[in-house]
């Protein structure tokens, strides 16, 4: 198992941003995303990194970015350190396969969040107003119900530390203005529908995830990740009961664990215990692996106990 990386440190290159779990370098005409093992909840980073986790959300992000060039183009120039450019080579243990060259965009001011079913913040919602991010939803849905429909549910982009916030989509008009906004609607959905389906012939439900997307060159691109276990709910469609939270394959597992301890989701954070750390990355790897497997997943994988283990 390959240390974990907790923040790259390449001292010779150009430090463009560090957020909750990436490292960006400007490299003259491109920038260098550095994925590290570091991971967030509740918008604070945790103190101890989750093994293989940033190989796993670069992995995972390639295998999405590459379904979906025929919806929209993508920000991934490499993902092979020999063709990065020169003066990045000297960091290649650091940055083999958790990083990636990409093109250079505008991002947006917007999170494209996209739900299929009804679960966090958007249940929360729901539980309040019988509406999420001002639609409108049917009486008496359960938590983790499938939604009649797929909903675009953006939110704000918040520094770090401050919690992203729901917006209608009238806000997203004003921002981006009603033609590049009902663009990056349509565009969110069709990828979540697409991603969705090749998920289910896997044995997971993506029950919602978000995106990020930038303008290059007046074009709208996708940037950031792609339907990673970071930005997405994965639920294991075999253990899937609509009336509460379900098993998953994402940070779920981190957040249930931190919602037991008497602590105020404000920095600093909790220190967490080695078997949340190693399960929480079991659950990661897991989700790579039934992802790009070449065939669907109708038994537990082997090794596992079936369901009681906590590995699934």
């Amino acid at each position: 198992m390959t240390p974990i990386v907790m923040q790259s440190s390449c001292p010779d290159l150009k430090l463009v941003n560090q957020g909750k779990v990436r490292d960006i370098y400007d490299v003259g005409e491109y920038l260098l995303i550095v994925t590290s093992d570091r991971i967030s909840a509740f918008d604070v980073i945790m103190n101890e990194g989750i093994p293989q986790k940033g190989y796993v959300l670069t992995e995972i992000s390639k295998f999405w970015f590459e379904k979906m060039t025929d919806i929209i183009p993508n920000h991934i120039v490499s993902t092979n350190v020999d063709d990065f450019p020169p003066e990045t080579h000297k960091y290649r243990e650091q940055l083999e396969g958790r990083s990636m060259l990409v093109k250079k965009a505008q991002p947006l001011p917007v999170e494209c969040i996209v739900r299929g079913y009804i679960s966090g913040s958007g249940w929360k919602d729901y539980q309040k107003t019988g509406a999420i991010c001002g639609i409108p939803l049917p009486e008496g849905l359960k938590e983790s119900d499938k939604l009649p429909e797929v909903i675009f549910t953006p939110s704000t982009k918040a520094e770090l530390g401050e919690h992203d916030e729901n917006i209608p989509f009238s806000k997203v008009e004003e921002l981006c203005g009603a033609e590049l906004a009902a663009k990056v609607r349509d565009v969110t959905i069709a990828i979540y529908e697409r991603a969705r389906d090749i998920a289910n012939e896997k044995g997971i439900i993506i029950a919602d995830t978000k995106f990020e997307f930038g303008m290059l060159d007046g074009e709208l691109i996708w940037i950031d990740e792609a339907l990673t276990p970071d930005s997405s709910r994965f639920w294991p469609k075999d253990q899937y009961q609509p009336g509460g939270q379900q098993p998953s394959f994402d940070k779920q597992f981190l957040r249930d664990y931190l919602e037991t301890l008497d602590w105020g989701k404000t920095a600093p954070a909790p220190d967490l215990p080695q078997e949340i750390v190693e399960k929480t990355g079991q659950k990661y790897m897991e989700a790579l692996t039934r992802l790009t497997q070449p065939t669907t997943l109708n038994t537990a994988p082997s090794g596992c106990c079936g369901g009681d283990c906590g590995c699934s």
